[in-house]
C-alpha cells in the first residue's frame, strides 16, 4: 500500500519491446514440446531396445487385454490356493450355501413345515440333522438325492424317500432297521441289526434283552442261527449267549454256566437231541458243566469238579465193597 492507504499498483514496464520479444520466445517454446522436438528440463528418451522374441510374439498374437485377464485370473488363482491351504474352503462353501437360501427365503421357499414317516428310534430332529436339514435350509435349493444319501448312510436308516412339495412343504419318509441282537467281539459290545449291521454301541439299558451273540463273523450268521435256536424254546429259553467259534460253528452258554458245544453240521438235530435230554433226564439241571455234541455218533458230559469227586469217591466204595464180598 502506499502512502494513501490505495493498493499499490505494478509499475509499468518501461520497455513494451522486451515483453513482445519474451512472448515470442515462449511461442516458440511451447510449439517445440507440441512437436516433440524440445522437452524442458527433462532429457531426451533413450531409443527402445528391440523387445525378445517370445514378447514380441506374444504382444502381436495375444488378444487385447489379455494381460488384464491374466492378472485376474493369477489373483483368483492365488485367493483360491489360500482359502484351500489355509482350510477355508468348507467355510466358504458354507457361506455361498447360506447366502443363496437366505435369497430363496426371503423369496417365499422357506421350508415351513416338515412330516416324517417311519421313525421309530430316530427322533425328527435327528433326522433333519442327519439329512442336513437346518433352519436356514430353503427347499428351492434343497438337494433331495443329497438329503436321501445322508440320511442312508446312517446305520439306522435302511432306506429313505424325499418328497418336495412347493412352496414350503418337506415329506421324508424312512424305514428304520430294528434291533436284533448283541454282538460282543474283542471285548466290545454292539446292538446289531438283523442283517448284521452295527447300528450303535451298547449303552442303553433297553437293549438289556436282546440275545447275545459272540465272536468273529456272528453278527452276520446270527439271524440264521438265531432262527434255529427258536424252534427249540426249552433250549432257547435258558440260552445266556450263543458263541461262534472259528467262524464255523456254535456253542451255547447256558444261564447257569453250563456250555454245549454244538458240531459244525446237522446242527438242528443236535438241538432236538439236547432238548430231549432235558426234557426226560432233566439235563439242564444236572451237576454238569460241559456237553460235548461235536461227534455225530456220541455225547459227551463233563461233571462239574464236585460231581466228579462224588462219581470218584461212589467207584471206590463200589470197589471197596465188591472185593469185601469175594472174600
Amino acid at each position: 500500500m502506499d502512502g494513501a492507504g490505495r493498493l499499490a499498483r505494478s509499475p509499468r514496464s518501461p520497455r513494451p519491446q522486451a515483453d513482445l520479444k519474451a512472448a515470442a520466445i515462449g511461442a516458440v517454446v511451447l510449439l517445440r514440446e507440441h512437436l516433440g522436438l524440445y522437452r524442458s528440463g527433462a532429457t531426451p528418451v533413450p531409443e527402445r531396445r528391440p523387445p525378445h522374441r517370445l514378447i514380441g510374439w506374444l504382444e502381436r498374437h495375444l488378444p487385447h487385454r489379455a494381460g488384464v485377464a491374466a492378472t485376474i485370473l493369477m489373483l483368483l488363482g492365488s485367493a483360491g490356493f489360500g482359502i484351500v491351504k489355509g482350510g477355508h474352503f468348507d467355510e466358504l462353501l458354507t457361506a455361498l450355501s447360506d447366502t443363496r437360501n437366505a435369497i430363496a427365503n426371503t423369496a417365499g421357499f422357506r421350508i415351513t413345515t416338515v412330516v416324517i414317516n417311519g421313525r421309530k428310534q430316530l427322533s425328527q430332529d435327528e433326522v433333519l440333522a442327519i439329512g442336513g436339514v437346518n433352519g436356514r435350509s430353503s427347499l428351492l435349493f434343497l438337494d433331495a438325492a443329497t438329503v436321501r444319501d445322508r440320511l442312508k448312510a446312517n446305520a439306522w436308516i435302511a432306506d429313505a424317500t424325499i418328497l418336495k412339495l412347493y412352496p414350503g412343504h418337506l415329506q421324508i419318509d424312512i424305514i428304520e432297521r430294528s434291533a436284533f441282537a448283541l454282538w460282543q467281539r474283542d471285548g466290545g459290545l454292539s446292538v446289531i441289526a438283523d442283517d448284521g449291521t452295527v447300528l450303535e454301541p451298547y449303552v442303553s439299558r433297553r437293549f438289556v434283552h436282546l440275545p447275545l451273540v459272540v465272536g468273529k463273523g456272528a453278527d452276520a450268521k446270527a439271524r440264521d442261527f438265531l432262527a434255529l435256536l427258536d424252534r427249540y424254546p426249552q433250549v432257547r429259553a435258558v440260552t445266556k449267549a450263543a458263541i461262534l467259534v472259528g467262524e464255523r460253528r456254535w456253542n451255547l452258554r447256558l444261564q447257569d454256566g453250563l456250555d454245549v458245544r454244538l458240531p459244525e453240521n446237522d446242527v438242528g438235530r443236535a438241538l432236538a437231541v439236547l432238548s430231549k435230554l432235558d426234557t426226560e433226564d432233566r439235563l439242564f439241571s444236572r451237576d454238569i458243566v460241559a456237553v460235548d455234541m461235536r461227534l455225530p455218533d456220541r455225547l459227551t458230559v463233563q461233571l462239574s469238579e464236585d460231581a466228579a469227586k462224588a462219581r470218584e469217591e461212589l467207584f471206590k466204595d463200589k470197589k471197596a465193597k465188591k472185593k469185601a464180598g469175594d472174600a
